[in-house]
């Protein structure tokens, strides 16, 4: 009997995807471009699952039923192109690879149109939810065509994480929309990771708190309007005791972040459609800026910090709460309205509420906003705050996040990423922003024109001795 389908790239994300696609009943043919892991995984991992390995190419081939169906666990990048390339002597018109990792979406759109040329079929898959979601249960965004989707909807849908509302799947869109909404969901994800970092500093440098302090706090809002992933594994991770200095795990960890590149690339994609993203654009800055950990630690010592203890009376927690569902609300507001400019601009024809809807399991920015989200969004209310509900809604926090942001300055607390929201939603809410001095600074040095207020036309002056047309 032929496999239904194949999978190549077994690390652990790998390995946990091959395992719960064959425990939901279907034989699976997996290869790896070194052997022994290949070997490994069989040896170790397998029990039940008809898991069949290949250890070249053609035979891994031969393993498919027809159309086949390939999916591609390897980095992004080169080493995806390669696999195509080894791949394509062996298939045939209305084969189908699916591209799972986190591939740029601009290469995903070249693939997919060189693969058409040639009569494969082509998915870009957005996969999250790390290693524990491939096996249990991840939140799957595939993009691409729908013939391509219809082949493997039923696969996907059965493996993909469950909640009242469904399985966390959906057709995204066309062409490359699944790996670019894929990438804003995880440049949300930076700017909500940052906002909690920011609110878990000013618990731990103004409010004195220890970290089993903050882990009841951050505990608590998970049962309410914050209840998260993110903030869920953020109580865990401050309850954790180093096993060998007995010290709060949080506190052996060096303050350098890492990062794969995607929320650089959401803030690329932002700027280069006109749609503004400050808070993951900061977040992916602070990333950057943990990493000068010299240079941090010998200006720490030229510049004092001026710090007064504070009480974390309830109204301080009430307001760092607040500030942080702010913050959150604002993450998503900027990730949703580039996924829908993104999606004009591309025709990839993405329906926001559905994208919503399979980032409620599975996936690392699950959240019980997301409820609230997509009540009031719609792709001519991308951004969110169309609506007077919501407006309530933000206002009642606004408050709050002024006096976190006082307390901050006070302190002296970076906090970008709470500080962008709070400008973000103000630039917004601003009938006269100060942008026509910047059209006449631009007139005055470069003669760029600009508009006016009492008349149509567009219109440039000398400055210094009155209008030349």
């Amino acid at each position: 009997m032929k496999s239904h389908i194949g999978l190549i790239g077994l690390a652990v994300m790998g390995q946990n995807l091959a395992l719960n696609i064959a425990r939901k009943g279907y034989k699976v043919s997996v290869y790896n471009r070194t052997a022994q892991r290949t070997e490994e995984f069989v040896k170790n991992r397998v029990t039940n699952e008809e898991i069949e390995p290949h250890y070249d190419i053609e035979s891994f081939v031969k393993s498919l039923e027809r159309p086949r169906k390939i999916i591609l666990m390897v980095k992004a990048g080169k080493p995806v192109d390669d696999t195509i390339s080894q791949l394509l002597p062996h298939l045939e018109p209305g084969d189908l690879i699916i591209d799972g990792g986190n591939s740029h979406y601009m290469d995903t759109e070249r693939r997919f149109k060189e693969l058409s040329e040639k009569g494969i079929l082509f998915l870009g898959m957005g996969v999250s939810g790390g290693e524990y979601g491939a096996l249990y249960g991840p939140s799957l965004m595939p993009g691409g065509s729908r013939e391509a989707y219809n082949l493997v909807e039923e696969i996907l849908l059965k493996i993909a994480a469950k909640t009242e509302e469904g399985p966390c799947c959906t057709y995204v869109g066309e062409r490359s929309a699944g790996h670019f909404v894929k990438m804003v969901h995880n440049g949300i994800e930076y700017a909500i990771m940052q906002a909690i970092a920011e609110v878990y500093h000013i618990m731990r440098d103004v409010l004195s708190l220890s970290s089993e302090e903050m882990s009841s706090i951050f505990e608590e809002w998970n049962r309410g309007e914050l209840s998260s992933f993110l903030v869920e594994i953020t109580y865990k991770i401050l309850r954790k005791k180093d096993e060998e200095t007995g010290k709060p795990m949080v506190d052996v960890i060096l303050d350098k972040a890492e990062q794969k590149g995607t929320g650089k690339w959401t803030s690329q994609a932002a700027l280069d459609l006109g749609i503004p993203t400050p808070s993951i654009n900061l977040a992916v800055v602070e990333r950057v800026i943990s990493h000068f950990k010299d240079i941090r630690t010998r200006l720490s010592k030229l510049y004092n910090k001026r710090r007064s203890a504070t009480q974390g009376s309830e109204e301080f927690l009430r307001d760092l709460r607040n500030s942080l569902f702010f913050a959150m609300f604002m993450a998503f507001s900027q990730g949703m309205w580039l996924i829908a400019e993104a999606s004009k601009e591309f025709g990839y024809g993405v329906n926001l509420s559905e994208v919503l809807r399979i980032w409620k399991g599975g996936c690392i920015i699950r959240a019980k906003l997301i409820d609230t989200l997509r009540r009031y969004i719609s792709n001519e209310n991308a951004y969110l705050l169309e609506n007077e509900e919501v407006m309530n809604l933000l206002k009642g926090k606004i408050d709050s996040l002024k006096n976190i942001l006082k307390a901050s300055i006070e302190n002296e607390i970076p906090v970008p990423v709470l500080n962008s929201s709070y400008n973000y939603f103000m630039s917004l809410t601003e009938e006269r922003l100060p942008a026509n001095l910047i059209q006449a600074q631009r007139d005055f040095f470069g003669a760029h024109t600009f508009e006016r207020v009492d008349r149509e036309g567009v219109f440039h002056i000398n400055w210094e001795e009155g209008e030349i047309g």
